[in-house]
């Protein structure tokens, strides 16, 4: 979940916006919100981190109606306003206080850790760190209690790591604690470190359920733990395979890959020449294997499906593992305020290691940056700004390509759509067109003008760009008179640049034989930025020369209406019909 950083004073601004930077998290004010406490309830619930730079007591009072379950409770944590003091709450074996020493470190300030064990130890034994999992967490509890009292663990398999976190080991010791990748049995305390890696190879089109099946098998039949697995490996013309995805999101653990070259490197014991002549390399499973450690299962096969698991020496780091699947995030973020982004497109910018798009753009959305590698590009060359995400993406990283408003409404989503399908010149390298892509839709230009002037889109509506650049002007001339003629309410994107004046003209006058001369026309420019400008006038008084590029303009219906509100503003709307729907009911 993403962590939400809270305050309820102005003054915390500037902290709050630091601290959500640096935890990747938003930032919310909540200063005279009647419904504050219901805000940070929710929040909780959802398993939300919360971070308030406010005194304990405010957190502690607005949370106490939903503190029952100890077990599931996220990280609460106080930061005095100064930024001198970092108070884990709540959730401290959930990663409140691993998270309180992180912020502590970056603001420079005192982490006030009072978790018995953690004020003692690096991390609690219910909380090992990165690379172990607990085979039964129930296990620990005890077990910490134990130490606390005094006794010293008794450890077979790795201690190291136990003992750089200041736990008392001895041979003599009365907490068993066993480290290993094998099934767990009996009550000792169980780590199982994250070295067992599984190579893949499927057939296309193969379903998840037989290659998951296969791994549990193997891994059962050798008595390896499920939770020792730390990816699974396979070769990079696998990277949209479905069923491996699926599978590694079952196991709950990463998809990685290398190429033929980086496979047939290996020697392996059950080589083939038939998946050489296939993919390039002799073995993708047993090889994949080895690429992270020895070669611990040979392969087994099914008709569709070979597994083969290897044994790191010591927990592996999947980001240091051959690469991921690419993924590219089309995202849109709206007109431009941050009140419009879409909580699905903050989450994709998040999530992105490198941004891509046109510097303005980026520029937008400044307050969400977090180390992410931005991409610039001027206006014009789209073609070389979406190849070169989907380049990026290749290479197995998360990228965000940027774009106002909604991403899929002239903007770059076809056009990533058109280069994987290309052929030719214009073909992308066979890994970027593997990658999987997401779009993430935003709020656009159309929409937030009729909303800003009132709901001019309530009924049938079409958008059409004015811009000749990509489209002939015959068409733009054929979609305009069908709209004027089929009473579309009306959007018109692009509608004016320094060399292009008269289509804007001529569909004022083509929509003036169709409309009445009162009907609404909104010219709406910078929509949420600080410049904004919304204009509502009417068909007769429309003057093109008000329009520039950074405006869009709505033309009404025949049946859209404009009326002034007692506080003195006007709105347009077209109604959908409820009128005379009531009429017929009386």
């Amino acid at each position: 979940m993403t962590p939400v950083v809270v305050s309820f004073s102005g003054a915390a601004d500037d902290l709050g916006a630091r601290i959500a930077r640096v935890i990747g998290g938003s930032y919310v004010q909540l200063k005279g919100q009647p419904d504050a406490a219901l805000k940070l309830q929710g929040w909780f619930a959802e398993g939300a981190p919360i971070i308030g730079i406010c005194a304990a007591g405010i957190l502690i009072r607005l949370l106490a109606p939903v503190l029952s379950d100890k077990q599931n409770e996220p990280p609460v944590i106080a930061v005095s306003t100064d930024g001198e003091h970092v108070v884990p709450l709540l959730g401290g074996h959930h990663g409140a206080n691993r998270l309180a020493r992180d912020l502590a470190v970056e603001l420079d300030a005192v982490a006030a850790v009072t978790t018995a064990s953690d004020s003692r130890f690096a991390f609690g034994l219910d909380e090992p760190p990165a690379g172990y999992v607990l085979a039964d967490v129930a296990a620990a509890k005890p077990a910490m209690a134990a130490v606390l009292g005094g006794e010293s663990l008794k450890v077979e398999g790795e201690s190291d790591w136990l003992v750089a976190a200041g736990y008392p080991v001895s041979d003599s010791g009365a907490v068993s604690v066993r480290v290993n990748d094998e099934i767990a049995e009996g009550q000792d305390l169980t780590y199982h470190p994250k070295s067992l890696v599984a190579g893949v190879g499927c057939a296309r089109g193969t379903p998840a359920e037989e290659i998951i099946a296969l791994i549990e098998q193997v891994l059962a039949t050798h008595s390896l733990a499920t939770k020792s697995l730390a990816a699974i490996a396979s070769i990079d013309i696998k990277a949209d395979e479905t069923g491996l995805i699926e599978a590694a999101r079952h196991f709950d653990v990463p998809l990685r890959l290398f190429t033929a070259e980086d496979l047939a490197s290996q020697t392996v014991p059950n080589p083939s020449e038939v998946v050489r002549v296939e993919t390039g390399t002799p073995s993708v499973s047993e090889a994949a294997a080895l690429m992270a450690g020895e070669l611990l299962v040979q392969k087994h096969k099914t008709k569709s499906v070979t597994v083969a698991i290897s044994r790191a020496a010591a927990p592996v780091d999947p980001d240091k593992l051959g690469r991921a699947p690419g993924q590219l995030h089309i995202v849109g973020i709206g007109p431009g305020e941050p009140a419009q982004r879409t909580a699905s497109a903050i989450a994709a910018l998040r999530a992105a290691s490198d941004w891509v798009g046109y510097g303005l753009y980026l520029d937008l959305i400044a307050d969400l940056r977090h180390g992410q590698t931005e991409h610039r590009f001027e206006l014009g060359d789209e073609e070389v700004r979406v190849r070169h995400a989907l380049e990026e993406a290749a290479k197995g990283k998360a990228v965000a390509l940027v774009c106002s408003g909604d991403a899929q409404i002239y903007a770059m989503a076809a056009l990533v759509f058109e280069l994987l399908d290309a052929t030719g010149t214009r073909a992308l390298s066979d890994a970027a067109r593997r990658v999987a892509v997401e779009s993430h839709p935003g709020i656009s230009a159309f929409q937030m003008a009729s909303a800003r002037a009132g709901a001019l889109v309530g009924h049938d509506f079409c958008c059409i760009s004015l811009s000749d650049l990509l489209t002939p002007r015959e068409d733009i001339l054929k979609r305009l008179e069908a709209a004027a003629a089929g009473d579309f309410v009306t959007a018109f994107y692009n509608p004016r640049s320094r060399r292009r004046t008269d289509l804007l003209d001529h569909a004022a006058a083509l929509f003036a034989k169709h409309r009445l001369p009162e009907t609404p026309v909104i010219l709406a420019s910078n929509l949420g930025r600080q410049d904004e400008r919304v204009k509502l006038t009417t068909l007769a008084e429309f003057n093109p020369e008000e329009v520039d590029m950074l405006t869009i303009v709505l033309f009404g219906s025949s049946h859209s209406r404009a009326f002034q509100r007692g506080d003195g503003r006007a709105v347009a709307f077209t109604p959908r019909g409820y009128a005379r729907k009531a009429e017929a009911a009386e």
